[in-house]
């Protein structure tokens, strides 16, 4: 199988990921801190070991607060839902959002009686700073939600420029990096970034079942989980403290383990240079294909490893079924959880589009693959 859907998910992950993995659940395999004996407590170092080296991969404070959940839709649910929003309260984002942060979001602005803004883009689908200053102005934000990286076209959003803005107006600001971490430059510090939410599983190398978010400014949320968090059991509110406070339940020890080794590999500046060179030799094979219309040009800089086309005549699914079935490429096809970016594609007519992830196991022969079947068609 020739895999082109590493903006789902990386596949495969470094050799060394999957050993540790193995290490850890055939010796690491215990509860984290729940239990009074030394193989407990080597679990605990494995976490703490994990979130020291994200607070470093980030630039982020020694003190910074790390929670680990399951998957960034569970930490962008505990950080969307947990900040303390009211209503009238000014709440922008980006058209490029995923469903983990628009559906959540569209649940607690119903709620609370919330204006939900999206920030403006050009004629070209990049963010209009000018026209967000304005917007800014006349409607202070509260908070300002946007993605790193857009898991449709590859687009790599300006936070910097958007949550410099953000901040004349105090607002908060939280950076969805499910698509970026690990391949593109992100420093809390520099980008004025209050909440950071990760995946382990996409551009970072690591396994399923880990993600979570790093707060650097002591913003207050609110415990939206509950459960047992193996101290002070007899009191029934949970725990004051953040960090132990928004990780009950038993801690998924192997996939922090596969991840903090992941953490230890990973070159963001080296995958950035070769996901470019790739995403760039793919972009100009597809625009010399008549049929095919990409949503994406090689004259643009910023985007990476992500790129949506569609061939005229046929449906995004159908692409998917005929490449899958006939060549054996994985691709993917539809709206990938991104309601509002489609609608400024104009993708109606094809039931979304078919999307290129590339990743640090591909090749140009792999990308030639491609286009020799999609000129088959």
């Amino acid at each position: 199988m020739i895999y082109l859907d590493n903006a789902a998910t990386t596949f495969p992950k470094p050799e060394q990921v999957y050993k540790t993995m193995d290490n850890a659940n055939r010796n690491y395999a215990f509860n984290s801190g729940r239990g009074s004996y030394k193989a407990s407590k080597e679990v605990v170092e494995i976490y703490e070991k994990l979130k020291s080296n994200l607070r470093k991969f980030v630039n982020a404070s020694f003190d910074t607060k790390v929670v680990l959940t399951a998957s960034i839709t569970h930490a962008l649910n505990q950080v969307i839902q947990g900040i303390d929003l009211r209503e009238g309260d000014n709440v922008y984002i980006s058209p490029y959002e995923h469903n983990a942060v628009a559906r959540t979001l569209n649940y607690v602005a119903q709620s609370k009686n919330l204006n939900v803004i999206q920030l403006p883009l050009t004629d070209t689908l990049k963010i209009d700073i000018e026209k967000t200053k304005l917007l800014f102005a006349n409607q202070k934000p509260k908070l300002v939600i946007c993605i790193h990286m857009s898991n449709v076209t590859g687009y790599i959003l300006p936070v910097e420029k958007i949550f410099e803005e953000a901040k004349k107006y105090n607002a908060i600001t939280v950076l969805d990096t499910a698509q970026s971490l690990g391949l593109v430059e992100t420093n809390m510090k520099k980008q004025n970034i209050d909440i950071l939410a990760f995946a382990g599983h996409k551009s970072l190398y690591g396994p399923f079942g880990i993600g979570g978010f790093i707060l650097e400014n002591n913003i207050e949320l609110k415990p939206v989980f509950f459960g047992g968090t193996g101290s002070d059991s007899l009191n029934l509110e949970m725990p004051l403290n953040l960090e132990v406070g928004f990780e009950p339940s038993s801690h998924n020890v192997i996939a922090a383990a596969g991840l903090n080794e992941a953490l230890k590999i990973i070159s963001p500046k080296e995958n950035f240079k070769k996901e470019k060179e790739l995403t760039e030799y793919l972009v100009s094979k597809l625009e010399e294909l008549d049929e095919v219309k990409l949503y994406t040009s090689k004259q643009d800089e910023d985007y990476v490893a992500v790129v949506s086309f569609n061939v005229e005549g046929y449906k995004a699914s159908e692409i998917g079924y005929i490449l899958d079935n006939d060549y054996d490429i994985a691709v993917r096809t539809g709206y990938h959880c991104a309601p509002y970016i489609h609608e400024y594609l104009k993708d109606a007519p094809y039931a979304g589009t078919v999307r290129v992830g590339l990743g640090q196991f591909n090749t140009k022969d792999d990308i030639d693959e491609l286009i020799e079947a999609l000129e088959d068609l």
